[in-house]
């Protein structure tokens, strides 16, 4: 009885401590946790507040999925058919060069006609080339050289429709919105490259490459339903005709800004020399065939737990500062896992590498979004668009490359290192880039759109 009654005096004890004050204090708006989640859980408003970003945003949740698994498939089956490093590493040069042109292209189209328009078609045409992935897949002996000229064809197509959905989506939120609308693009990427990679390899494995591209197909049908019902967007007010010299006006108003330069210049920097991805289907040979997809995957699940923690960033307004200190970091990791010497490790440092490139992300969309003014939005996507793809296209081929010659590992730290060392020298070149304030962009932009806007009357 006496050991029970000083039990039962424990427990009261307990909650009295415990289960009372601590834990009103603990719920109370108040509260250290709560304010702690409240600033660092994503911010969901815009997806509330409009429809058509809602409608936008699931749609290209569901294509992005379908697009995560051809990501892996296609590598992986040109590794396959080709059993080179070297091959895999020639399908970023050949998507360059239409990347490349059509991005300039598209960025004009994206100024002057109806963005959602544009959207449509060019999935359309993503659609028909899954279809043509698919049969190949289908054959006896799948050919490698269709999987090149798709992959061509690919690139040129995603030139078309990356700048008009870029250009798409500050037309359908609030300006204030704009740095949530980053991470929640963010997010919609980073669940689909976890779980895209992650399944890929099995897929393909399992039901063959065939049955992948198949459902990278069926993504896209979903995505142009959503599109459908989307309202149509009106060209910006004294919408320029796509011309040379439209392109020429957008390519000299990004070499004006400096913030813009910087955030160009510093991820390409970044995507061209510590840039693995080549790699990863010859480095899985060591872990197993299976693997590969984790490899994929795993910046992913980094660059997820950075997006789902994002809410800080939108206190932070010297945003240049942070894309190269994020920049920087994404170096570190890499060459942490070109040292890494098992597999958990290695994992490991690709999930920060991916945590990083996301930081640096989420602040390179929202400079970009605050900062230029909506009748140039689709010629200056179009340029963002050639700084963040030229990077992991050539930066494969130099992947790819430097490992022919020198091994894995050395491609790997090395690409590392000098990641690292061209932050630094960029950040030291362009000085108004790492002292950008968000909050200075935003009001000379509004300015620049009055200002025309009073022209234009």
């Amino acid at each position: 009885m006496m050991a029970w009654a000083e039990g039962n005096d424990r427990q009261r004890l307990f909650r009295s401590v415990w289960g009372g004050a601590w834990l009103e204090r603990l719920t109370t708006e108040d509260s250290l946790l709560v304010r702690v989640v409240r600033v660092l859980a994503i911010n969901v408003s815009p997806l509330k507040a409009s429809r058509d970003y809602r409608l936008l945003f699931i749609g290209q949740f569901i294509s992005a999925f379908g697009s995560a698994m051809s990501y892996v498939v296609l590598p992986w089956q040109t590794f396959q058919l080709t059993k080179s490093t070297f091959a895999v590493g020639m399908l970023g040069v050949v998507e360059f060069a239409p990347m490349l042109i059509m991005a300039f292209i598209g960025g004009a189209l994206a100024d002057y006609l109806d963005r959602r328009r544009l959207i449509l078609l060019t999935e359309l045409g993503m659609t028909l080339c899954c279809l043509m992935l698919m049969a190949n897949a289908w054959r006896q002996q799948p050919q490698p050289w269709v999987l090149f000229l798709i992959a061509a064809l690919f690139a040129a197509l995603n030139g078309l429709h990356r700048p008009a959905l870029e250009a798409l989506t500050p037309r359908l939120v609030a300006p204030e919105d704009l740095p949530a609308v980053s991470a929640l693009n963010s997010l919609r990427y980073n669940v689909n490259f976890i779980v895209g990679p992650a399944i890929a390899g099995i897929i393909a494995a399992s039901f063959g490459a065939a049955f992948a591209y198949g459902l990278d197909a069926a993504s896209f049908v979903a995505s142009l339903v959503t599109l459908l019902l989307i309202r149509a967007v009106a060209p910006p007010l004294g919408a320029e005709q796509p011309s040379l010299r439209s392109i020429v006006e957008g390519l000299k108003y990004a070499r004006r800004r400096q913030e813009l330069l910087g955030t160009y210049l510093i991820d390409l920097n970044a995507m061209f020399f510590g840039m693995p991805m080549a790699l990863f289907p010859a480095i899985a040979e060591n872990f197993g065939r299976a693997s590969v997809g984790l490899f994929y995957a795993m910046p992913a699940v980094g660059a997820l737990g950075a997006t789902l923690t994002s809410g800080w960033t939108e206190r932070v307004h010297k945003h240049g500062l942070a894309v190269t200190l994020a920049a920087a970091i994404w170096g570190l990791a890499i060459i942490g896992f070109g040292v890494a010497g098992s597999l958990w490790l290695a994992l490991l440092f690709l999930a920060l590498a991916g945590a990083a490139d996301m930081v640096s992300g989420l602040f390179r969309m929202t400079i970009w979004n605050q900062t230029i003014p909506d009748h140039l939005r689709g010629r200056l996507a179009g340029i963002e668009m050639i700084s963040y793809m030229t990077g992991p296209y050539l930066g494969n081929a130099e992947a790819g490359l430097v490992a022919s010659l020198f091994g894995l590992r050395a491609s790997v730290v090395s690409g590392g290192v000098l990641c690292v060392v061209g932050s630094g020298v960029l950040a030291l070149a362009l000085p108004l880039f790492t002292r950008y304030d968000g909050r200075e962009g935003l009001k000379h932009k509004q300015a620049e759109e009055a200002a025309r806007a009073a022209r234009e009357r």
